[in-house]
């Protein structure tokens, strides 16, 4: 799934392109179970003018003006969420369609803006000034304007596992999978450590892993690990610092130890065994698995004649 670096990317490169470009007119393919109201789309967006395009985690929100300069109506926003596998395009018409585009926009400078989903589990939908309050009131803080105590007052007092908390979008908006393990990685936190029980170095030392890993993915243009790419077409290539995320088996390259992998919040999370210590309570648990599983396998392995020894001394007592 897109997360914040690759959303940035793309708002980046539709900013570059769609500023005041007017919509002619809008194509949609049969498939629109992903659009909200699809006669919203046709019926608002040709004669509207793009003014701005925004990030709001992992929602981008595009904000769009009626190009009659008499227009009394508010501005309005077209909102995507690329999902899973949702990326948007701006090019000519004559370069070839992709599979499983359902959203062509038509733009008055000739080029056209596609939106792609193989899987449909992206959202488009338009939402006018007005309802945006509401919409973004339900998102966390922006992993790139926080300041370290905002970051530290939303994990005081949160007992739940830190990778959990990451990705909840009501927290912090825009964080994933790929960045919380890369992030919790460079930070030497296990994924399954109490949020609240974090030391303040480590949740110093957290923040700035945080801040430094979505600016460097950024920078590389995001993760192309399926069939994400960028407004032009272009992949990332972040993916090949990936130190954590998708490694299980292989070596970490601080310490050599195979890269273990361990489910939180029903998402697959690699860690580091040796770099990213356990939390204790399960050391313990784990300790006290061992410690019995010893003791079962000393007992069977009690020789026959020894057995039958104190079967023999167990009736004479009696």
């Amino acid at each position: 799934m897109p997360e914040l670096p690759e959303v940035e990317t793309v708002a980046r490169g539709l900013r570059a392109h769609l500023p005041g470009r007017t919509i002619l007119s809008v194509q949609l393919s049969a498939k629109t179970d992903f659009i909200d109201d699809p006669a919203a789309l046709e019926s608002m967006l040709p004669g509207s003018r793009f003014a701005e395009v925004r990030r709001h985690g992992k929602l981008m929100a595009l904000r769009l003006e009626r190009a009659a300069a008499n227009s009394s109506q508010e501005s309005f926003f077209l909102l995507i969420h690329l999902g899973m596998t949702g990326h948007v395009l701006v090019c000519a018409p004559a370069e070839p369609v992709e599979p499983h585009t359902h959203v062509f926009l038509s733009l008055d400078d000739g080029r056209e803006v596609r939106y792609t989903d193989a899987r449909r589990f992206g959202r488009i939908r338009v939402e006018r000034e007005s309802g945006m309050p509401a919409i973004l009131g339900m998102l966390g803080l922006e992993p790139l304007e926080m300041t370290e105590q905002q970051f530290t007052s939303r994990l005081a007092g949160r007992g739940t596992m830190i990778k959990a908390l990451l990705l909840n979008q009501g927290v912090f908006r825009g964080l994933g999978n790929i960045y919380t393990d890369e992030s919790l990685y460079r930070a030497r936190i296990h994924p399954t450590r109490n949020a609240s029980r974090l030391r303040d170095h480590e949740r110093r030392a957290l923040y700035r892993a945080i801040r430094k890993i979505l600016e460097e993915a950024i920078r590389l243009g995001g993760s192309s690990i399926s069939d994400y790419v960028d407004s032009e077409g272009k992949p990332g290539t972040f993916q090949i610092r990936h130190r954590a995320y998708g490694r299980e088996g292989k070596a970490c390259s601080r310490c050599g130890t195979k890269i273990r992998r361990v489910i939180v919040a029903g998402r697959s999370s690699y860690f580091c065994p040796h770099c990213q210590a356990a939390p204790r309570r399960r050391k313990k648990v784990a300790q006290k698995q061992m410690s019995r599983g010893s003791s079962q396998r000393a007992r069977k392995r009690v020789p026959k004649h020894r057995s039958a020894h104190r079967q023999a001394g167990k009736r004479k007592a009696a």
